[in-house]
Protein backbone atom coordinates (compact mmCIF):
# COMPACT_ATOMS: atom_id res chain seq x y z
CA UNK A 1 0.00 0.00 0.00
CA UNK A 2 1.14 3.48 -0.78
CA UNK A 3 1.17 6.16 1.84
CA UNK A 4 -0.96 9.18 0.98
CA UNK A 5 1.15 11.82 -0.60
CA UNK A 6 1.20 15.17 1.07
CA UNK A 7 1.26 18.16 -1.18
CA UNK A 8 2.75 21.13 0.55
CA UNK A 9 1.52 24.39 -0.82
CA UNK A 10 3.46 27.53 -0.20
CA UNK A 11 1.62 30.64 0.75
CA UNK A 12 1.87 33.50 -1.63
CA UNK A 13 3.83 36.24 0.02
CA UNK A 14 1.88 39.45 0.21
CA UNK A 15 3.79 42.69 0.41
CA UNK A 16 0.75 44.81 1.08
CA UNK A 17 -0.20 47.43 -1.42
CA UNK A 18 1.90 47.35 -4.54
CA UNK A 19 4.22 50.26 -4.96
CA UNK A 20 2.99 52.82 -7.37
CA UNK A 21 5.13 53.34 -10.37
CA UNK A 22 6.71 56.73 -10.67
CA UNK A 23 4.60 57.53 -13.73
CA UNK A 24 1.23 57.09 -11.98
CA UNK A 25 2.29 58.37 -8.58
CA UNK A 26 0.32 61.39 -7.33
CA UNK A 27 3.67 63.05 -6.65
CA UNK A 28 5.04 62.57 -10.17
CA UNK A 29 3.96 66.03 -11.30
CA UNK A 30 5.45 67.84 -8.32
CA UNK A 31 8.53 69.87 -9.06
CA UNK A 32 11.65 69.02 -7.12
CA UNK A 33 11.89 71.29 -4.13
CA UNK A 34 14.40 74.04 -4.64
CA UNK A 35 17.13 74.38 -2.04
CA UNK A 36 16.19 76.69 0.80
CA UNK A 37 18.16 79.90 0.95
CA UNK A 38 19.77 80.98 4.20
CA UNK A 39 18.83 84.22 5.91
CA UNK A 40 22.11 85.78 4.74
CA UNK A 41 21.39 84.80 1.12
CA UNK A 42 17.96 86.47 1.32
CA UNK A 43 19.19 89.78 2.75
CA UNK A 44 22.71 90.01 1.31
CA UNK A 45 23.22 93.17 -0.73
CA UNK A 46 19.68 94.44 -0.13
CA UNK A 47 19.25 98.10 0.83
CA UNK A 48 17.35 98.88 4.04
CA UNK A 49 14.57 100.62 2.10
CA UNK A 50 13.49 97.38 0.35
CA UNK A 51 12.43 95.88 3.70
CA UNK A 52 8.81 96.91 4.31
CA UNK A 53 7.75 97.41 7.93
CA UNK A 54 5.81 94.36 9.17
CA UNK A 55 2.09 94.91 9.68
CA UNK A 56 -0.51 92.33 10.66
CA UNK A 57 -2.96 94.03 8.26
CA UNK A 58 -0.64 93.81 5.23
CA UNK A 59 -0.69 90.85 2.85
CA UNK A 60 2.66 89.21 1.99
CA UNK A 61 3.79 86.86 -0.75
CA UNK A 62 6.61 84.32 -0.78
CA UNK A 63 9.92 86.13 -1.23
CA UNK A 64 8.75 89.41 0.33
CA UNK A 65 11.33 91.18 2.50
CA UNK A 66 10.11 92.76 5.72
CA UNK A 67 11.41 94.47 8.83
CA UNK A 68 9.90 93.31 12.13
CA UNK A 69 10.21 95.54 15.23
CA UNK A 70 11.32 92.61 17.44
CA UNK A 71 12.94 90.07 15.08
CA UNK A 72 14.60 92.42 12.59
CA UNK A 73 14.98 91.80 8.85
CA UNK A 74 13.29 88.75 7.40
CA UNK A 75 12.16 87.05 4.21
CA UNK A 76 8.81 85.32 3.68
CA UNK A 77 9.56 81.67 2.86
CA UNK A 78 6.01 80.24 2.94
CA UNK A 79 2.43 81.48 2.83
CA UNK A 80 -0.29 79.38 4.49
CA UNK A 81 -3.68 81.09 4.44
CA UNK A 82 -3.67 83.89 7.01
CA UNK A 83 -0.16 83.04 8.22
CA UNK A 84 3.29 83.51 6.75
CA UNK A 85 6.52 81.79 7.70
CA UNK A 86 9.33 84.32 7.86
CA UNK A 87 13.03 83.50 8.03
CA UNK A 88 14.86 85.82 10.41
CA UNK A 89 18.50 85.72 11.45
CA UNK A 90 17.42 83.97 14.68
CA UNK A 91 15.30 81.37 12.83
CA UNK A 92 11.84 81.03 11.31
CA UNK A 93 8.70 82.49 12.85
CA UNK A 94 5.06 82.10 11.87
CA UNK A 95 3.29 85.45 11.75
CA UNK A 96 -0.21 86.55 10.82
CA UNK A 97 -0.93 88.64 7.74
CA UNK A 98 -3.92 90.25 6.06
CA UNK A 99 -6.66 88.00 4.79
CA UNK A 100 -7.92 90.12 1.89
Amino acid sequence: MMAPMSIKRTKQVSHGRQRETEANSPFASMKPKEAEKTWAEHVEGKADDVFVPYSLAARYERGALLAHPKFGKGAVVAVEGSRVEVLFESGTKKLGHGSS
